[in-house]
């Protein structure tokens, strides 16, 4: 034995040196780490370690996207981002024993990460007196997420009302007896569209309620070949319009006999026989009797059909016209060129520089009695 081996051999019997230990096992991941969570904008994944021999002591966490690490993403939690729409995400796990020693497992990845849903938490309203001539306001109502964009489609009973997409709305005369209501679409970065109906509220009302009632019967003079029954249902149209006399509160109803006033459909000639001021040519009024002419009732005039005028525009104007006599009104000029004629203005001569208008303007309404 040579002098070195001799005295390794005193040292070890003396206990100067101990024997070096094998060496550790290598950790080895015997179960992929798992993640848990629902892949969907602004939700949180959660890595689990997954199982590994022989325990480590230490663990360390990569989030990955598409099999890409994500810069920053190595906490155990990860929170869904825009970046991560439409993406996979995976995690990888590495586990570390008490003298060093490393090794590393990855997750499967997760389904697409899909864009969140966006709930709503209080309804969408409509702020304001729902009557024909104001202005109301849409709300949006709460949502789980402050909406970045939002739109309205303003509905009147369950039809969209065309060009109505405003916050703001001017109730229209349509709207009269209707419900309004109003959808609303809202839209905010990583999440789908969602909409809602406004919260359903009473029938729109006229511009003023009724403050006066009164009734009328339907007559007929001489030889009439006009349809009686769609006069009937034309005049009660009239009275019954948002823009007409009911916007001065007066409420016409018709009776089968009696009543304040009578409205005469007349044959032409027949007209002068109520007084000798009324003509054959036009409409007139005599004390209780509207007297609608026939063959305007039919043809409108001259002057209207020149403008292109609807018929059934005329129709409205000229028993607005000569009920308007009955409630008090006389003629009335144009008020300035271009501007809408008054109601008792002589439109079916001329305008005057005018404009054709059918129904009371808001002056003769205010007027009204």
């Amino acid at each position: 034995m040579g002098l070195r081996a001799l005295a390794l051999s005193l040292a070890v019997a003396a206990g100067l040196l101990v024997p070096a230990a094998p060496a550790s096992a290598v950790v080895v991941n015997t179960a992929p780490p798992v993640v848990s969570g629902s892949p969907e904008h602004g939700g949180t994944l959660r890595a689990g370690r997954g199982s590994w021999a022989p325990a480590p002591t230490a663990y360390s966490f990569q989030w990955l996207r598409d099999g890409s690490p994500v810069r920053g993403a190595t906490d155990r939690r990860y929170r869904l981002g825009l970046d991560d729409l439409g993406a996979r995400l995976a995690v990888t796990v590495t586990a570390t024993d008490s003298v060093g020693d490393s090794a590393s497992a990855t997750s499967a990845a997760t389904a697409p990460v899909r864009r969140a849903r966006l709930a709503n938490r209080r309804p969408p309203t409509i702020d304001g007196e729902l009557r024909f001539g104001r202005i109301v306001t849409a709300r949006p109502g709460r949502w789980s997420t402050r909406p970045a964009r939002v739109r309205y489609q303003w509905l009147r009973g369950a039809r969209p009302i065309r060009g109505a997409t405003g916050a703001r709305y001017a109730v229209a005369p349509a709207d009269v007896g209707r419900r309004l209501r109003v959808r609303v679409e809202v839209r905010a970065p990583g999440h789908r569209p969602a909409e809602r109906l406004s919260v359903r509220r009473e029938a729109v009302r006229h511009r003023v309620d009724v403050r006066r009632t009164v009734t009328y019967r339907v007559e007929t003079r001489g030889r009439v070949t006009a349809s009686v029954r769609q006069f009937r249902r034309l005049v009660q149209q009239t009275y019954d319009h948002p823009r007409g006399w009911r916007g001065a509160g007066v409420r016409f109803r018709p009776v089968a006999r009696g009543g304040q006033i009578s409205v005469v459909l007349a044959e032409a000639s027949r007209v002068p026989d109520f007084s000798p001021v009324c003509s054959s040519t036009w409409s007139c009024r005599v004390g209780r009797y509207v007297i609608i002419n026939q063959d305007r009732w039919k043809h409108a005039s001259p002057a209207w059909n020149a403008a292109n005028g609807a018929l059934r525009g005329y129709r409205h104007m000229v028993v607005n016209h000569e009920t308007g006599h009955w409630l008090g009104f006389g003629h009335a000029g144009c008020p300035g060129r271009g501007r809408p004629a008054p109601v008792m203005m002589q439109q079916s001569k001329g305008l005057d520089g005018c404009r054709f208008n059918p129904f009371p303007t808001l002056g003769e309404l205010g007027r009204a009695r």
